[in-house]
């Protein structure tokens, strides 16, 4: 966690001041000021644009009863590329375009996928089920002790099953 707040915290900014630097020299500070400002504006209008989207693809899955795990992650990919778009610096706008941009979103989205999806099953299921690598037997779960009268102590909830138009 330390390397990564060192880069978050240390790097980027001197990357970023970097890269102001160059481009100032090379086309002026005026027209850098220009250029910084024209793309928080266009990045703010290509995240509500998206926003909006992954907003309504959000609704649609949940009316048709799916999970709609796709579309979170795609809402969170829009909000980090949204902001990384309203912070000053020209390394941070490519990083955030990424993000907002739908095809390297999608990219983005199934890397992510690929490697916290493990985790996120076993931490999901509160430790239950396989380890990470998917070998092994997972950790047993306490048997559970029936009461006087044979009853299995716990809760149950009546779900209604969904109703096909």
């Amino acid at each position: 966690m330390l390397p990564l707040l060192l880069v978050l915290f240390i790097v980027v900014p001197i990357v970023e001041l970097y890269v102001l630097l160059q481009v100032g020299q090379a086309i002026g500070v005026l027209p850098t000021i220009a250029l910084l400002i024209a793309d928080s504006v266009l990045g703010s209008i290509l995240m509500r644009s998206q926003g909006r989207a992954a907003w309504r693809r959000f609704n649609v899955v949940l009316a048709e009863g799916r999970v709609p795990h796709r579309e979170v992650l795609d809402g969170v990919l829009v909000i980090f590329g949204g902001a990384l778009l309203l912070t000053p610096g020209f390394v941070t706008d490519i990083l955030g375009a990424f993000l907002l941009l739908p095809p390297t979103r999608a990219v983005i989205r199934a890397i992510l996928v690929r490697r916290l999806l493990p985790r996120m099953v076993v931490t999901g299921l509160g430790g239950l089920g396989r380890p990470p690598g998917g070998r092994g037997p997972g950790p047993r779960r306490p048997p559970r002790r029936p009461t006087a009268d044979g009853d299995v102590d716990g809760t149950a909830t009546e779900i209604d099953p969904p109703r096909l138009p």
